[in-house]
């Protein structure tokens, strides 16, 4: 704990750091003279911006002397650059007119394309669908991790994967599992998985400045991991003065949640830095009385996050910049059943770090090179009351990064591409040192304006993988925009992944839940093993003979997006998507065997054909100025088609239905089958923003829905029918106020969530009621 105060003593001086200089106020507005919010400025040539405020003003203090490029963007309007003089000791005042631009393409929430220095890659690339939250939307839900805020977004869930224990938490993203969603820190992908799950609770909310979504195939842009999607967090950086801010939050299960934050140019503005610090507090949480009589579910811990940015302009077009990242998370949950307790020590730290070149030539030329590292290191532990020692677990997992990015522009064409190579290296307590994997890529993404109407947008990526060979992985989307309201687009997208090392060679037990898993390619002889020895009681030879000699077979999608926008007025905005994705050779858990003393094996398979397929809407009104009121709903299918077929042929023992509850059975029938588990037919959220500028309080209340979901199979004939267990459908309902004063230096919340205290034994992760308390003071002239 002390080196986190010492941090923040280290820290504080650059929020005090202030100099006098000119000044630049503004506002900005559209051609009926309304004001416009939440538009993007950047002020060159240091590329730093800032989002204006609900009325359309803008302020920005200590520039120093000289001309700069000031530029302005926002979602359906063309984007706008003037030069203005800044004078010493003198305020230049302006008033920004932006024309509408039936080019633009729509996105949800933000949809700034914004010049990033250490990523040529933007989000606005993808052929399919983004969602962008802004950094106004994170500080007013009052969010502490990663997890919470999105949970609450159109077509995410998050989700407990039970095979690897209570802290396995991962994103579910329009049917994908977590495996199939690259986490990112601006554009960098991160590491460490529980049971193929990344938990976004290990990820504060400090320091973010917005965060992309990407729902559908994203290999084409990131590589193989994001076959699903991807979400990328933008940290902030981009500093107009010196200036910090210090919070912390206290409530429920003693939650602590402290942050210092300082930023500042340097060098007559040519550089700029950014550093913040987070301590994160929790006592845990226990949903599962019913079985559980002392302990937690939701295991308490301690992390510790600490990231910094720096960036240095060493010409007029050329800068170069290192950022990094450390984070750690301490925990030792108490569990007891009855008079068997013990306690769960887990050790998780993470690194990261990056450096680059960003070079601008003559021609228009823009060359990136950039050097990624990333270290991950787990220990667990498993200590019984009596003091022995039970199981032990260490991973560690490192990946070494290099990658060389271009952008061109011809006329109405953009272009961006790169190439690149990673090595990674693993290391299991269980298995000793694991072959290393090397990967290398190249890639092209371009943007056409054919016409005032048409847009196009596509690219391709190889992939070659040491194991399995290359794959190339095609994308393309149209937007036509008949109407100055109205927008169509369409999008079709591939992905490629390749089995990790924890599917193919990972021997993993957990006694105390009672289960095994066994990776693919070391299954079969293990299990043979166990049978002649007389270690299992059952072994199930359909699922045991499905296990492959030759291993797992890397997984395919191909994916289909259909979107339309509405916007009929400035005021509302109506956005209806159906999404398709076929998957070929998805890699899944299944239970392959029972031991003699009850646990039960589990091992990874191939389904030769999976379809998500579903319909999302969103409905976005501003009734009144700072007034934002959103639904958004999904609708969502989610079967293995290899389980179809096997019901229609009447293959043992899907033709089989029994109701547990009373014996009876029934032949099976293509209707009896539900899906995959842990998939919500139905969710839907409600939001309602309100800033009242005049008080400078700012209210939210959030409602969201999650429809019933498979568990598990119960009857025993592998597949999900009615007689399975769920999970009941639920809601929960947040809310969050705060209070700026003192000329917006300090402010005060107060945040509400799962207000109706909504738990269930079978969702581990989820908190009961929680109400916080937090003070934030900034430090700014």
């Amino acid at each position: 704990m002390y080196k986190f105060y010492l941090l923040m003593l280290y820290l504080f001086p650059l929020t005090v750091f202030c100099q006098t200089k000119g000044s630049l106020q503004g506002v900005i507005y559209d051609e009926e003279g309304r004001a416009i919010a939440a538009a993007t400025i950047t002020l060159n040539p240091d590329n730093h911006f800032l989002e204006v405020e609900e009325d359309g003003s803008f302020q920005i203090a200590d520039l120093y002397a000289g001309v700069y490029t000031l530029a302005v963007s926002h979602m359906g309007y063309k984007n706008y650059e003037q030069s203005i003089e800044i004078t010493a000791g003198q305020i230049a005042q302006i008033k920004i007119k932006l024309q509408k631009d039936t080019h633009t393409l729509n996105e949800v929430s933000v949809n700034d394309k914004l010049v990033q220095s250490d990523n040529l890659i933007s989000a606005t690339n993808s052929a399919m669908p983004v969602t962008v939250i802004s950094r106004k939307q994170i500080e007013l839900m009052g969010s502490r991790r990663l997890d919470e805020i999105l949970k609450e977004q159109t077509g995410i869930a998050i989700v407990n994967n039970i095979a690897g224990g209570n802290r396995s938490v991962g994103v579910q993203l329009q049917g994908f599992s977590s495996e199939y969603v690259m986490i990112l820190i601006d554009g960098q992908p991160m590491v460490g998985r529980n049971g193929g799950s990344f938990d976004l609770s290990r990820i504060s909310v400090t320091n973010i400045e917005r965060i992309e979504i990407i729902k559908g195939a994203a290999s084409c842009l990131f590589g193989s991991e994001a076959m699903g999607g991807a979400i990328n967090i933008i940290t902030r950086h981009g500093a107009l003065q010196p200036q910090g801010v210090a919070s912390i939050r206290y409530g429920s299960l003693k939650i602590v949640d402290a942050t210092l934050e300082g930023e500042t140019p340097f060098a007559a503005n040519r550089g700029e830095a950014n550093l913040s610090a987070n301590f994160y507090h929790t006592d845990g949480f226990n949903v599962n009385n019913r079985y559980q009589t002392s302990g937690t579910t939701v295991p308490p811990s301690d992390n510790y996050t600490s990231q910094g940015r720096v960036r240095y302009r060493l010409a007029k077009s050329t800068s170069a910049g290192i950022s990094g990242r450390y984070g750690l998370r301490k925990s030792v949950m108490t569990r007891g059943y009855g008079n068997d307790i013990y306690k769960d020590h887990m050790d998780e730290a993470d690194l990261n770090a990056s450096a680059y070149l960003n070079s601008t030539y003559k021609n228009g030329l823009q060359s990136l090179s950039r050097f990624y590292f990333t270290h991950y290191n787990w220990d667990s532990k498993i200590e019984w009351n009596n003091g022995t020692l039970g199981e032990q677990n260490n991973f560690l997992q490192s990946v070494f990064r290099l990658e060389q990015q271009f952008a061109y522009r011809i006329a109405a064409l953009s272009l961006t591409g790169g190439i690149g190579g990673l090595l990674e290296t693993m290391n299991d307590r269980s298995l000793g040192d694991i072959p290393s994997m090397k990967n290398g890529f190249v890639y092209t993404q371009g943007e056409w304006q054919l016409t005032d109407q048409l847009q196009l947008l596509g690219g391709g990526r190889y992939d070659y993988h040491a194991n399995y060979g290359g794959r190339f992985n095609p994308n393309l989307g149209v937007t036509y925009i008949p109407a100055a309201f109205l927008t169509f687009k369409a999008a079709i997208g591939s992905g490629f992944k390749t089995p990790d090392f924890r599917q193919r060679f990972q021997v993993f037990t957990n006694p105390l839940v009672g289960y095994t898993v066994l990776g693919a390619d070391i299954a079969r002889t293990q299990l043979l093993a166990m049978r002649d020895a007389g270690q299992l009681s059952e072994l199930r030879n359909y699922t045991f003979n499905k296990l492959q000699q030759d291993g797992l077979q890397a997984e395919q999608s191909n994916t289909f997006n259909l979107t339309a926008t509405i916007s009929p007025s400035s005021k509302w905005q109506v956005e209806l998507s159906a999404f398709y994705h076929h998957i070929k050779n998805q890699i899944n858990s299944f239970q392959v065997a029972t031991a003699t003393d009850g646990q039960m094996i589990y091992s990874y398979l191939n389904l030769p054909k999976v379809n998500n397929k579903g319909l999302e809407a969103s409905v976005s009104y501003k009734p009144l100025p700072g007034l934002d009121v959103s639904l958004g709903y999904q609708y969502l299918l989610s079967k293995d088609q290899s389980v179809k077929d096997s019901i229609r042929t009447g293959n043992w023992p899907y033709y089989n239905l029994r109701n547990p509850a009373t014996g009876e059975t029934f032949r099976s029938k293509t209707a009896d089958y539900w899906g995959l588990e842990n998939r919500s037919r139905h969710m839907a959220n409600l939001r309602i923003f309100y800033n009242y500028k005049p008080w400078d309080v700012g209210l939210t209340f959030r409602v969201n829905y999650r429809g019933k979901y498979p568990f598990e199979d119960a009857n025993g004939n592998y597949y999900i029918d009615r007689y399975d267990t769920f999970v009941n459908g639920f809601f929960l309902f947040n809310a969050s106020v705060e209070k700026k004063i003192f000329k917006k230096h300090l402010a005060l919340q107060i945040t509400a969530e799962n207000i109706a205290d909504y738990t269930d034994y079978l969702m581990p992760g989820q908190l009961g009621r929680v109400v916080l308390a937090g003070i934030t003071y900034r430090f700014f002239k």
